[in-house]
C-alpha cells in the first residue's frame, strides 16, 4: 500500500518574512494519519489553526495567503511545494508571525528540514490522490491554467518576461515527475523580482524582507546576485515550484497534468476552486500496491 506520510520528529528554524520583513520562527511537528496539513499561529493569545484548502485561500497578491476569521498566514507556497515534492500528508506547522519565513527564497531549506526530521510512513492508512478525469481550465485575459487527465503528475509552464536576463533562459518548460526529481530539478529555484518594482512594493508594505540573500534580483539588464543563477532556467522553474505549492492546498497530490501560461497564485487558486465545483472532473483514489502507483517520492537530498 502507498501509505500516508508525516515527519518523525519536531524540527524548527527561524527567518524573516519576505513581505512583512518580520522575524518569524517555524516549527514542524508530526501529525496523525488523516490530520492533513495544519498551520498554527502560536503568537496569538489563543492559537488559531488553519487547515489548508483552496477555499481558505483568501489573498493571492504576490503570495498565497490563508485567511480564517480575519487571521492570516501568508507566503505558504514554498513550504507547501516542499511538502508536495516529498509526499507529506500530515503535519503541524507552528508559526510565531503571520508569514512563513522566506529563508533562501526557494523550497530547498524546507526540503532539508523535512529530510533532517525524517519521513515516517503511516503504513496503516493509504495515501489519497485527486485524479483528474476531465479537463478544467481557468483563464483571465491572456493568462490561464489547466488540469488534464494524465497517468502520473506532470507540470508545464510558460512565462513572457521581456527582459534580457530572462530571455537568455528558457521561458517554457515541461517536467514529468515520474522521470524528474522534484528535489534536484525544482527545489533550489528561488523567487525573483525586479529592482524597478521595489519602491512600489514597499509602498504597499510588500517585499519588506526581500534581499539578494532570498531572491534573484534583476535590474533593467542583468541578474544582480553575485553568484548568478542556480539553474540555467531558474526563473521558469520557480514558477513550477510555486504552482506545485499552490496545487497542494488541496491537501492531496494530483494525478494529472498541470499547464500554466503566465498564471500566478490567483489563477492557480481559482483553477482549484473550479475543479472542486465540477465533481465529475475528479475522483479520490488510493493504491493498495506501491508498485502500481503512478507517482513516486524521493527521500534523499540530491542536488542538481
Amino acid at each position: 500500500m502507498l501509505a500516508q506520510r508525516t515527519i518523525k520528529k519536531v524540527i524548527e528554524t527561524a527567518g524573516i518574512g519576505l513581505h512583512s520583513g518580520k522575524k518569524v520562527s517555524i516549527r514542524l511537528r508530526p501529525a496523525a494519519a488523516n490530520t492533513g496539513i495544519i498551520f498554527r499561529r502560536i503568537d496569538l493569545d489563543t492559537p488559531i489553526e488553519i487547515k489548508v484548502s483552496p477555499k481558505v485561500v483568501g489573498e493571492t497578491v504576490l503570495s498565497t495567503t490563508l485567511v480564517k476569521d480575519g487571521i492570516k498566514i501568508s507566503t505558504i507556497e514554498h513550504l507547501l511545494s516542499a511538502l508536495a515534492g516529498l509526499g507529506i500528508d500530515n503535519i503541524y506547522i507552528d508559526l510565531t508571525a503571520a508569514e512563513v519565513p522566506i529563508l533562501d527564497g526557494s523550497s530547498a531549506p524546507f526540503v532539508f528540514l523535512i529530510l533532517s526530521a525524517g519521513i515516517e510512513e503511516q503504513s496503516n492508512v493509504a495515501k489519497q490522490f485527486i485524479r483528474i478525469l476531465e479537463p478544467v481550465t481557468y483563464s483571465n485575459g491572456d493568462s490561464w491554467a489547466s488540469l488534464e487527465p494524465y497517468e502520473g503528475f506532470s507540470a508545464s509552464f510558460e512565462i513572457d518576461f521581456n527582459h534580457p536576463a530572462v530571455n537568455d533562459t528558457k521561458q517554457k518548460i515541461k517536467l514529468d515527475f515520474s522521470e524528474n526529481s522534484y528535489v534536484s530539478e525544482i527545489s533550489r529555484a528561488r523567487t525573483f523580482g525586479f529592482m524597478r518594482d521595489v519602491e512600489f512594493l514597499r509602498s504597499k508594505n510588500l517585499g519588506l524582507g526581500g534581499s539578494l540573500d532570498n531572491a534573484i534580483v534583476l535590474d533593467d539588464y542583468k541578474v544582480l546576485n553575485p553568484s548568478g543563477l542556480r539553474y540555467k532556467d531558474e526563473f521558469i522553474k520557480h514558477k513550477i515550484l510555486d504552482a506545485i505549492g499552490d496545487l497542494y492546498t488541496l491537501g492531496h497530490g494530483i494525478i494529472g497534468a498541470f499547464h500554466g501560461y503566465k498564471s500566478g497564485h490567483a489563477i492557480n487558486n481559482l483553477l482549484l476552486r473550479k475543479l472542486l465545483s465540477h465533481q465529475e472532473a475528479w475522483e479520490v483514489v488510493k493504491f493498495d500496491k506501491t508498485e502500481v502507483a503512478p507517482i513516486k517520492y524521493s527521500d534523499s537530498l540530491v542536488w542538481a
